[in-house]
């Protein structure tokens, strides 16, 4: 999908946000939505997402959306920090299919990073638990 490519409101994201699709949420707000990556790449990985910004990516996301989604980055990574205590956190965004993007949704991944781990590839394997991406929010949440 090319970096142009039009909104599709029936994206994974925006069946979350609606509630068609169940998601393990670590904080919500009238404009962001933060929640556990059901592929995670490490123990922790979570996605902030604007819940009325129809961006596709970076290059279409009016800038008062994007200061909302920095500020509840900023605001879940030291969380992610204080509660999970990682040795790194790879903050990450992707743009366009060649990039790694597979979710045309704007969106930001938090992915904490603990020396002698390797990360798992990004969007691969299968989901994880619902009942072991409680677990981390809990500390998460605890955080916040």
């Amino acid at each position: 999908m090319s970096l142009e490519a039009q909104y599709d409101p029936d994206n994974i994201f925006a069946k979350i946000i609606r509630g068609d699709i169940p998601s393990v949420k670590l904080f919500e707000t009238d404009a962001i939505l933060a929640f556990m990556d059901v592929f995670p790449q490490s123990a922790g990985h979570c996605l902030v997402i604007h819940k009325q910004a129809t961006a596709t990516n970076l290059f279409d996301v009016d800038d008062g959306d994007l200061t909302a989604l920095a500020t509840a980055v900023k605001k879940l990574a030291r969380a992610v920090r204080d509660g999970l205590t990682p040795d790194g956190i790879r903050i990450v965004q992707f743009n366009g299919a060649s990039a790694g993007q597979t979710v045309y949704h704007l969106h930001f991944h938090i992915i904490p990073v603990y020396e002698g781990r390797d990360l798992s590839a990004h969007a691969s394997g299968g989901p994880a638990h619902t009942q072991d991406l409680e677990k981390i929010a809990a500390k998460i949440r605890a955080a916040l």
